[in-house]
């Protein structure tokens, strides 16, 4: 599903959080393998897709000196996950041998309306592409398949994977194609487009529940599981209470890896469960080990308040 399955295990090797969740970016698989409006990775009729060295001899560069990645972000707000998650696509396809970038985030309106915007518009070999990105981490249900994409719910409880694909089919990535785009793309000298998405993330499965993926679910898709406040000791209990810490959202997207003196003692993680208000917001936590002197992260849970997914988002 990706153009560079030869590079899978590079992220690991990166030391820069940011130049590893640059090489997450580009490099993760695709949430879903079937989506009702065509997926298509931004780089797959890059340079970089047939010579797959030359984008890992790029990453481990900037691993050494990452002054232009981090000049590019500081540029624009990436308070967002999913602002950030596209600056750093941004940066990449400006860099990518083979891409023209024609325009990112290319409003269109309407008698002063803004209508949406167009998240990316290239040019490469094989046409122009209006490419729609997202980052999604969805939660699957307890008392239900996971079959129907509308069970899987955001860590808030508000997003729901099959409201996302409605608004990617119904308004994002038709509107390249409105004729209020037009006179937009006229004056980037675009005659025709071809619209499609890239939906990166991971999925939850509850914990100690059977549940599947969602239709068109990719097999190789990134995922962890969640559960409620109330069964972390009987999960702690059964999977280890060491060596667990939480993740701040910014941190979300490539595994984790830190340095010893980064690493919580099991007595910070307890003390720091138990200040965490009752209805506190979804907390991402990973579980650290030691490989060559360095911790990486080895799984990933939602932590949820007892209420979740009656909770309203804060």
């Amino acid at each position: 599903m990706t153009p560079f399955p030869s590079l899978a295990d590079l992220p690991a090797q990166l030391r820069q959080p940011v130049v590893r969740d640059l090489a997450w970016t580009l490099l993760s698989p695709p949430m879903l393998a079937l989506t009702p409006w065509p997926q298509r990775h931004p780089l797959s009729a890059s340079g970089w897709s047939l010579r797959p060295n030359e984008l890992a001899d790029w990453l481990l560069g900037l691993d050494v000196d990452s002054s232009a990645l981090l000049h590019w972000l500081s540029q624009s707000s990436v308070r967002r996950l999913g602002l950030y998650y596209e600056r750093l696509w941004q940066f990449a396809l400006h860099a990518a041998p083979g891409i023209e970038v024609l325009a990112a985030n290319l409003p269109i309106r309407q008698q002063g309306h803004t209508l949406g915007e167009l998240d990316m518009l290239l040019r490469d070999e094989q046409g122009v592409h209006h490419l729609e990105l997202a980052i999604k981490l969805y939660l699957g249900p307890q008392q239900a398949s996971g079959v129907d994409p509308a069970h899987w719910l955001g860590p808030g409880s508000l997003d729901r994977l099959d409201i996302k694909l409605d608004h990617l089919g119904r308004h994002q990535l038709p509107l390249s194609a409105r004729d209020e785009a037009r006179s937009a793309l006229a004056e980037l000298d675009i005659q025709q487009v071809q619209a499609a998405l890239w939906l990166g993330g991971y999925l939850f499965y509850p914990w100690n529940q059977t549940c599947t993926a969602p239709q068109g679910g990719n097999p190789q898709h990134l995922r962890g599981c969640w559960l409620h406040r109330r069964d972390w000791a009987q999960f702690a209990a059964q999977q280890g209470a060491d060596n667990w810490q939480p993740l701040p959202r910014q941190a979300w997207l490539a595994n984790a890896r830190i340095e010893q003196n980064e690493l919580w003692t099991r007595t910070q993680f307890e003390q720091w469960l138990a200040a965490l208000a009752p209805d506190a917001n979804a907390q991402l936590l990973v579980r650290m080990v030691e490989e060559n002197a360095i911790w990486q992260e080895r799984e990933r849970v939602f932590l949820v308040n007892d209420d979740w997914p009656l909770q309203t988002a804060r």
